[in-house]
């Protein structure tokens, strides 16, 4: 787990560096809660597009978190990957 502190003056936008690793990890930050409160929606949609850039463990994860979630926010966070990799 990360103990360290982020340099926001030399950070990257995610859509910059957006490989499987990067969006795992960020569908893993919404998933805990690390970064606040858990968002199944965005955990789901990370997940979703870090299997898309060859992920094999993130289908696993975002089935888990899928059987937490209703069918309107599944759909809500299909809505969100698809619209991600439109724009990037």
């Amino acid at each position: 787990m990360f103990q360290g502190h982020l340099n926001q003056d030399t950070a990257m936008p995610v859509e910059a560096c957006a490989n499987g690793d990067v969006l795992f990890d960020l569908g893993m930050l919404y998933a805990s809660g690390r970064s606040g409160l858990v968002d199944l929606v965005a955990a789901h949609k990370w997940f979703n597009l870090a299997a898309l850039k060859g992920r094999v463990d993130a289908l696993r994860l975002r089935r888990e978190v899928a059987e937490l979630m209703s069918e309107v926010e599944i759909a809500m966070a299909q809505r969100e990957a698809r619209a991600w990799m439109t724009t990037h």
